[in-house]
């Protein structure tokens, strides 16, 4: 009979390989999958009530706010905020969020995107989260926007949820991804993809051909590479685009080839953030085998400015990144 891990079981075998390790962390990531299901439970549903469309605001990203992006955001909030395990918050919908004076602190910074692509639920695509986790570099009390300003390479865990045909949460802790699906029936996340590898090459691009207009000739000419025909180098890639960036990342880390959020003459540098969805993907696509870069560096070295950066995006199979990497540096000779 094949042993049935939930994802609570396989954080706490994890700690057990951790000398020293005091269970703050793992009970962090516990409240992660938490919050989650509570998400899930309110997206499974949002047909029945009254919490899909626009609110009419407009977020501190600048983004028209979905009832939906309000709901998630409220719900990290509370479950996280309480476990005593951060210092400081921070999300694409409300920037810094601190924790209120008469709650413990702990030593982690919490960075997350509550509801990405939360516009198409009225059409029943998949939407998701998205969460990255730092340790703070201040010192006692609550925690700043310092502690969130980090490169992503500081990261120490970081993942994503994905609210589809089935719930699936995948994080990594640097040591290996993992990916659990949730059983409805009995509200657990149970491990169903463990040591998730991307392909170093794969033969699908992904990216808002609606743009092609706006985009430079170097991402133009990439393009029109990955559709020509030639048997040798495996081309025309095939093109899947869903159009949340979970969903889209999921395809990409499990089967290869390539999501481009590329900037353009409208938004020179996209419209994804730094902090909240560019990152902790990147985070996990390395640990999977895979880069993710914003055609001239790696985006797990960019050291963010400001809390709602934005950047470009490439990511997915090693290979298919250093390509795109020489196309739009103009280095590319075929």
């Amino acid at each position: 009979m094949q042993r049935i891990i939930t994802i609570e079981r396989f954080i706490i075998e994890r700690e057990h390989e951790v000398p020293g390790a005091t269970g703050e962390f793992s009970k962090l990531l516990t409240d992660i999958a938490l919050a989650s299901k509570i998400v899930w439970r309110e997206v499974s549903k949002a047909g029945l009530v009254d919490i899909i469309g626009s609110t009419g605001k407009i977020n501190i990203s600048g983004d028209v706010v979905q009832k939906l992006d309000e709901f998630a955001n409220e719900i990290f909030i509370n479950v996280m905020q309480k476990g005593g395990h951060l210092c400081v918050m921070a999300s694409e919908e409300s920037g810094l969020i601190e924790i209120p004076e008469e709650l413990a602190k702990g030593k982690y910074v919490l960075v997350f995107d509550p509801l990405d692509g939360s516009s198409n639920i009225d059409v029943n695509v998949s939407i998701g989260s998205i969460f990255g986790i730092f340790r703070r570099v201040t010192s006692g009390g609550k925690g700043t926007e310092e502690d969130i300003l980090q490169p992503g390479r500081n990261l120490v865990a970081a993942g994503y949820v994905v609210y589809g045909s089935s719930t699936i949460l995948v994080y990594t802790t640097g040591n290996g991804v993992h990916g659990f699906t949730l059983d409805p029936s009995i509200g657990e996340f149970l491990l169903s993809h463990e040591n998730i590898k991307i392909p170093k090459k794969g033969d699908i691009y992904s990216v808002n051909e609606g743009y092609y207009e706006r985009w430079d000739e170097n991402m133009k000419k990439l393009i029109n590479y990955l559709k020509a025909e030639d048997k040798a180098t495996g081309r025309p890639y095939k093109l899947r685009y869903v159009g949340t960036l979970v969903a889209d990342f999921h395809r990409t880390l499990l089967y290869g080839g390539i999501f481009m959020y590329p900037g353009d003459s409208k938004n020179p540098e996209g419209k994804l953030r730094l902090i909240y969805e560019a990152a902790p993907l990147a985070y996990v696509v390395e640990k999977a085998g895979g880069r993710a870069s914003n055609g001239f560096q790696n985006i797990l070295d960019i050291k963010p400015t400001n809390l709602h950066q934005k950047t470009p995006l490439f990511i997915g199979s090693e290979e298919d990144v250093n390509l795109v990497e020489k196309f739009l540096q103009g280095k590319y000779e075929d």
